[in-house]
Order: C-alpha cells, then structure tokens, then sequence
C-alpha cells in the first residue's frame, strides 16, 4: 500500500451513513483517523469530478490540517526542515456526497473504499461496496452484500450485555422492537406503531422498544401508552442518559424492526435472533428490494410470521469486508 498517511474514515454528518465508513474502519485492527465532512450547497449537485467543491470552507480546511497533522517530511541533514501534506494511504467513506472527496484523495495516492452508489466514475474506486438490494453489476471492484456495513460488531454485542445486567434479568423471551419511521414525512403513523406493539405483547415475556429520529412524537406516545404494565424499557429517542440500543439487540430472543431503515435492519441482522420485518412497506423500491434480499437469503422474515422463524447465524458482513481490504490492501 503506498503512502504513509495511514487510514482515513471520512464520516458523513449522518450518522447512519458514517456508520458504514467506521463500522468498516473499526474491523481492521489499525489505527484510523476520522475526518468529518460538512456538506456546502453544491454537494447537492451530481459533481462528476473529483474535488472538494462539495465540502463548506470549514471542511476542506479540516482536511487539509488533517493532512498537516502527519508527521514531519524526512530531509536530507542541513536541509531546512518544512512540514508537508501527509495525505491518506487508504480512505473509507460511504454516501454518494462523500464520493468526489475521495475521488480528489486517490489523486493524492490513497486507495479508496466507498461504501453505496458513488454516483459517477464507478471505476474510480479501488472497492465499492453495495448492497444486493442495488443489483450492483459484476466488476472486480465491487464487492455486493447483504444489507449495509455498521458499527454493531461481535465485541459491541458482548460488550453491551455485560454492561445491561437490569435488562439481562427481565423475563424471556426479550423482544426487542426498533421503531423507524417514513423517510419523509411527519412521522411514524401512532395507531401503527401501537398495532405492531399489540402484536408483540402477547408473544413476549418482556419488551425492549426503541423509537429513532424518524418515529415522532405521537407515535413514541401510543407506543408507551401500549407499554404500561409490561415488563421491558422503552427508549425514546434523544432522551437523557446512556443509549440502550446496543444492549436491546444483545439481548433479545427476537428482533422486530421496520423496514423503512437500512440501517437497523443490517444491525439487527448481526445478532442470532430471529429478526422480524414490521410496518407497512415504503414505496421506495430499495427498502423493498432489500425486504425481499433478506427474506430471500433467510436472515429475516415477514412481521406476520412472528414469533416463529427458522433459527439463523449472525451476519457480519462488516467484518467480511475488514478482511477483504486487508488482504488486498494492508497486507505485506
């Protein structure tokens, strides 16, 4: 691998798309460096180049003292020493706003991992990573998986529930319930969430509900109104104190979750539980084509199957892709 810029994360001020940049980064057992993006006006824009129009002023400054922050040039004795750009030697980033900076990097000399789509110049890319749920086509730089990259690795899990011994001791089955919500809109609809909820209770000895950004207010309402009495933890989102999330899927006998999320699909797919696919199906044909990858594949079922499912193993399709870039790229 040239250079000795070390690894770079270029992480997405969204978290769900930074997440599949660093759950990658955090798989390969070396030091990386993550540099965060912010988006100007025009990385609305299809840029077809390579470049950093795409980043605010802020950004491509951050990255340039990135760059500065390496160590020192190596100089001949009696030379004046000066202080040069040490840009990456690999670079991992995920969404297609991000793909024109790494682009610019690899004309830096970085090998480039890109995570989705990157909207242009797909051969400009050492390794694409997408989903099957975008019929990638077959090239030697791309690598199709089974939903998307994440951060809920097998040390994550086990970590999590050592710390959640409260949650450990509620009674069995332990269903967790992850709760999304349109991808525009105004929310999750209330009555739907309190519906999936109804049809969990019964199949549950306790209930472990988290809602996200997307779910609103009113929904996160009708689903504690549907919770009172039973045993569990509903988590809203953005409240106080630590985020049980991570404990939620270590623990639970069963997974439900909407599949409006890439997202929290692919991470409740890195547990060993049945995994359950509620709430009414988005338009968007991507969720549905990763609905039908997953059903297809055996690693999910339809909600109206709940609480029976074949028995299946934990994907970890994070890690399978660590070791594809450390045996193309870090090895030697």
């Amino acid at each position: 691998m040239s250079g000795e810029g070390g690894i770079w994360v270029l992480a997405d001020p969204r978290a769900g798309t930074a997440a599949q940049a660093l759950g990658i980064a955090e798989r390969l057992d070396r030091p990386f460096r993550a540099v965060p993006l912010e988006w100007g006006p025009l990385a609305r824009l299809p840029l077809p180049w390579p470049g950093l129009l795409g980043l605010t002023a802020r950004a491509r400054e951050g990255l340039r003292r990135a760059a500065l922050e390496g160590p020192w040039s190596r100089v001949p004795p009696g030379t004046t020493p000066r202080i040069v750009p040490e840009w990456p030697s690999l670079v991992i980033a995920a969404g297609r706003r991000s793909a024109p900076v790494s682009r610019w990097l690899r004309r830096q000399g970085a090998r480039t991992v890109h995570c989705m789509r990157p909207g242009a110049a797909a051969a400009d890319f050492d390794l694409l990573v997408i989903g099957r749920h975008d019929h990638p086509a077959p090239a030697p730089n791309i690598l199709p998986i089974l939903g998307a990259t994440h951060r809920i690795s097998p040390a994550a899990l086990a970590a999590a529930r050592e710390s959640r011994p409260d949650l450990a001791a509620l009674p069995r089955p332990r269903v967790a319930v992850l709760l999304g919500g349109a991808v525009r809109g105004e929310g999750m609809d209330p009555a739907e969430a309190a519906a999936i909820i109804g049809r969990v209770v019964p199949g549950a000895g306790s209930v472990l509900a988290t809602t996200s950004r997307r779910t609103g207010a009113a929904a996160a309402e009708a689903v504690a109104a549907r919770l009172s009495g039973v045993p569990g933890l509903l988590h809203r989102w953005g409240q106080e104190g630590p985020n049980p999330y991570a404990a939620f899927l270590a623990l639970a006998d069963a997974v439900v979750v909407t599949g409006d999320s890439v997202s929290m699909l692919s991470e409740a797919l890195a547990t060993s539980a049945p995994v359950f696919v509620a709430g009414t199906p988005p338009d968007a044909p991507r969720h549905m084509a990763l609905r039908e990858s997953l059903f297809a594949a055996g690693q999910a079922a339809p909600f109206a199957a709940f609480p029976n499912a074949p028995p299946r193993a934990p994907l970890d399709e994070s890690g399978r892709v660590a070791a594809v870039i450390r045996d193309r790229f870090l090895a030697g």
